[in-house]
């Protein structure tokens, strides 16, 4: 699960204090940096007017903002811009009495989704009783990545992020399965963004078989080749060809043949190709041809 770290810092600080002791971000491998993050964040916790004040400047501001230029969101909050590899955010969590929860469903707020993580990042209980997970933890590089491929899942326990709990949670490591709060609460966290991370699958999973249920960070770049393959252009079919074969990833391979699949006419057609998709010397492809070749059988 992840891992908790033991509150040390008795003081606050201002929302703009924090931004600059987090000036050089954290480095998640280090664990004097990621200490030193930690305290920053559980300061930033300790002041217990900070939030509450800004969203009172932005409703009372709201009329200036244009769409395209707020940082604020339903339900997760950006603090801070991107800044030494990392910055901050605020998550509101609805309980299941509020009116959005009732409106929107649990999946809008990603309650019962057990998920990993692509990215590291620090999270602290800032207001109620806090969202509560089962954790549990995974062996990421023994997970090729296809819908319905056994993960080796372990559970490790259920507990909340109430407020003053201070965790970090672990790229590739850490699942959770998160519930709702008994009453809406709030969390703050530093988010660690490193170049590349896009390329790296985050997963969900179906808990009951202990499987890869599917991949929850597509990139623009499959939607773009997928677009530019279905407008036709013989060029772009090329590339998605290229991108079958050679794309170190797996995703991008991928969706180059589904993309090709989408023009075919014929089961026999795209039975041949998924073969070719099969053979093509990639475990989380093969494993996805094979499941879309039994689909087309009678």
């Amino acid at each position: 699960m992840p891992r908790v770290i033991a509150a040390s810092q008795a003081d606050g600080a201002s929302l703009a204090e924090t931004i600059d002791a987090l000036a050089e971000g954290f480095d998640p491998h280090d664990e004097g940096s990621t200490l030193e993050a930690a305290a920053a964040l559980e300061r930033l916790a300790n002041n217990r007017h900070f939030l509450g004040d800004l969203l009172v400047a932005q409703l009372q501001e709201r009329h200036r903002d244009s769409f395209e230029e707020s940082a604020y969101g339903p339900q997760a909050i950006v603090l801070s811009p991107l800044r030494g590899g990392c910055f901050l955010r605020a998550n509101i969590w609805p309980s299941e009495d509020e009116s959005c929860f009732r409106a929107s469903g649990a999946h809008s707020f990603v309650y019962g989704i057990p998920h990993d993580h692509n990215f590291h990042f620090l999270t602290a209980g800032y207001f109620g009783p806090g969202y509560r997970s089962d954790y549990y933890e995974i062996d990421y590089e023994a997970i090729t990545g296809f819908s319905g491929e056994q993960a080796p899942l372990h559970f490790v326990e259920r507990s909340a992020l109430h407020e003053g709990k201070l965790m970090h949670y672990r790229a590739h490591v850490d699942v959770h399965a998160q519930l709702p709060p008994v009453t809406t609460s709030v969390s703050l966290n530093v988010m660690r963004v490193d170049a590349g991370q896009d390329w790296f699958d985050q997963y969900g999973f179906d808990l009951g078989r202990k499987a890869v249920a599917r991949i929850l960070n597509p990139s623009a770049s499959e939607t773009f080749l997928r677009c530019a393959v279905a407008l036709g252009d013989a060029e772009a079919l090329d590339l998605a060809e290229c991108f079958g074969r050679t794309h170190p990833s797996a995703r991008m391979r991928l969706a180059s043949f589904e993309a090709r699949c989408s023009l075919l006419d014929s089961d026999a057609d795209r039975d041949r190709l998924w073969r070719e998709a099969e053979r093509a010397g990639n475990l989380m492809l093969a494993g996805e041809a094979r499941l879309r070749r039994a689909a087309l059988q009678p």
